[in-house]
């Protein structure tokens, strides 16, 4: 599973600007990667672990601005087409998972 938060929030005060640097620094800390402006994800390797990282991000979320969270499987995220220009760059892929065997 992939979550993804997309956000646009204010930074036209002081305030504003340290609510929106520990949003940020908060979705960093959890694990989350850029995948451009305002655009995070995280891998989870199942739903319930996704709706663990949903609501950590759902509790952080500043007075003011809007945030929204989508969850992909892994196979609908491998779907994404990235365009860097008029070339195609690869979908991240999932981490591979842990094997104690």
């Amino acid at each position: 599973m992939w979550v993804i938060v997309m956000y646009d929030l204010p930074v036209d005060t002081k305030k504003a600007r340290e609510a929106y640097r520990k949003f940020r620094e908060g979705l960093l800390w959890d694990g989350f990667t850029m995948l451009q402006y305002s655009v995070y994800a995280r891998h989870s390797p199942s739903i319930e672990s996704a709706e663990v990282h949903v609501k950590l991000v759902k509790n952080s979320v500043p007075e003011d601005g809007e945030v929204r969270i989508i969850i992909f499987t892994d196979k609908q995220f491998e779907r994404m087409q990235v365009f860097e220009g008029k070339m195609r760059k690869a979908t991240e892929k999932a981490p591979e998972q842990i094997s104690f065997f």
